[in-house]
């Protein structure tokens, strides 16, 4: 059933009872976003939990989440909608003969003949839903001047049809792992939040929250461990969902401690390239072989 926040407080409970854990300026935004009906433009680097945002989003407030993901040379088919040409052609086809094209023209053109894409789905449903636009960055300047009708006015226009108004303004976050500059255009018509990597304590509440289990001291060792593998020159730093994953993996392994021998057999959990392993093992693993000061 949908809910309908009162509070920015009522959003950070809510989120944190789905699993994800906001900081107090991601529940604020999503709480003005909720009730002012504007699009929120989530910025920061890959892994800090921008597309988990959404997902949560839609989980709290009982919404469907509907889902672009963009990609480079993405355009309005895919995106919008298209025209299901082989439908139309069977009707042409069976149209009797001697109908005018003015007739036929009108028949073929119906909602019948549309193939809705997720801008299409959101905005029509009859339902509220939850919209995603994850990696706007990866699209062109033209892509992001085809969405502004549908951020600013939440409407498409479909020169055969008209007008297609939304049903119920859908909540809409877009994620952008900052590796272009977006159009001016497109930021206004957005809230802004910039997600970045936690905080040590901040991370450790995520990973207590969902390893409970985990020995304290495990826990904050890991997050310790993964801080120092972020701030390595590495391909792909781990995620936050990674640090889960290894949390879990650890307690599943029964783990009292991260010692050389635990990090080197799990590190594949955190990490995910050749180059980066051989960094990692060589910069972190040394330093948890070595003896603490005295």
């Amino acid at each position: 059933m949908p809910v309908e926040p009162n509070s920015v407080t009522d959003v950070h409970d809510g989120l944190r009872a789905t699993g994800y854990l906001p900081r107090e300026s991601t529940a604020l935004v999503s709480y003005l976003a909720a009730k002012l009906g504007k699009p929120i433009l989530v910025e920061g680097p890959a892994g800090v939990g921008k597309t988990e945002l959404a997902k949560a989003l839609a989980k709290y407030l009982g919404r469907e989440l509907v889902r672009l993901q963009c990609y480079e040379g993405l355009d309005e088919a895919k995106a919008l909608y298209e025209w299901n040409y082989r439908k139309q052609l069977l009707r042409i086809q069976a149209e009797r003969q001697g109908t005018g094209w003015d007739d036929v023209q009108d028949d073929i053109f119906g909602e019948e003949f549309l193939l809705e894409r997720p801008l299409m789905t959101a905005i029509a449903s009859p339902e509220p839903v939850v919209l995603l636009i994850d990696e706007i960055d990866k699209t062109d300047q033209e892509f992001e001047a085809m969405l502004l009708e549908v951020l600013s006015d939440f409407q498409i226009s479909i020169p055969e049809l008209g007008t297609v108004k939304s049903k119920s303004h859908p909540v809409v976050l877009l994620t952008s792992n900052n590796t272009r500059e977006l159009t001016e255009a497109l930021k206004r018509r957005c809230l802004y939040l910039w997600l970045d990597y936690p905080e040590l304590e901040h991370e450790l509440e995520i990973v207590r929250l969902h390893t409970p289990d985990l020995p304290e001291a495990v826990g904050r060792k890991l997050v310790e461990v993964v801080a120092m593998v972020r701030d390595l020159d590495l391909k792909k730093p781990p995620s936050i969902a990674e640090s889960i994953d290894w949390a879990r993996a650890l307690l599943l392994l029964g783990a009292q401690d991260i010692d050389t021998k635990m990090f080197n057999d799990t590190i594949s959990v955190i990490v995910k390239h050749r180059t980066d392993l051989d960094i990692v093992a060589e910069r972190v693993g040394v330093k948890l072989g070595a003896p603490a000061p005295s």
